[in-house]
């Protein structure tokens, strides 16, 4: 639903619907669409937010949390973002454009060296050694693939 930048009084009646989302006009594509993303995130059902391991760490998708037999890895959210898309995809191919453009948004779909700087960071954090990944796998031209996890309830 939207509301007039100068409707004071209508997006309190919003608001008392619940309908906090509410969004002004004039607005972006932009917003409206990472306001979409986030909102079809925080819909998700809960059996969509499977636990899945590896023999070196554990990612956890509804508590949004990665661990290791050394404790819980702090990821950014870019990081994050990142890693969960890949693990909802796993064995998967996800191809570049896809990636960027679930990650950063549409507009960024050929920056790929955003992904080469994160996914390298992610190897550093997660990898028993970054330099041979088995886990988060490149594709060469092709995009990334998270291999070898397993589910788990």
């Amino acid at each position: 639903m939207s509301a007039g930048r100068g409707s004071l009084i209508r997006r309190q009646e919003l608001v008392k619907k619940r309908l906090a989302a509410a969004v002004t006009k004039p607005f972006g594509m932009d917003e409206l669409l990472a306001r979409l993303r986030a909102a079809l995130r925080r819909a998700a059902p809960a059996d969509d937010a499977p636990v899945v391991t590896t023999p070196g760490f554990t990612v956890d998708l509804a508590a949004k949390q990665v661990r290791t037999a050394d404790g819980t890895v702090r990821l950014t959210p870019t990081e994050w973002h990142i890693l969960e898309v890949l693990v909802r995809h796993r064995e998967k191919l996800v191809p570049h454009r896809q990636l960027l453009k679930e990650v950063w948004g549409p507009q960024y779909e050929t920056e790929t060296n955003y992904l080469r700087v994160y996914l390298a960071q992610l190897r550093r954090k997660l990898e028993p050694d970054p330099s041979h990944p088995r886990y988060l796998l490149t594709e060469p031209g092709l995009g990334y693939r998270f291999a070898g996890g397993a589910e788990r309830d």
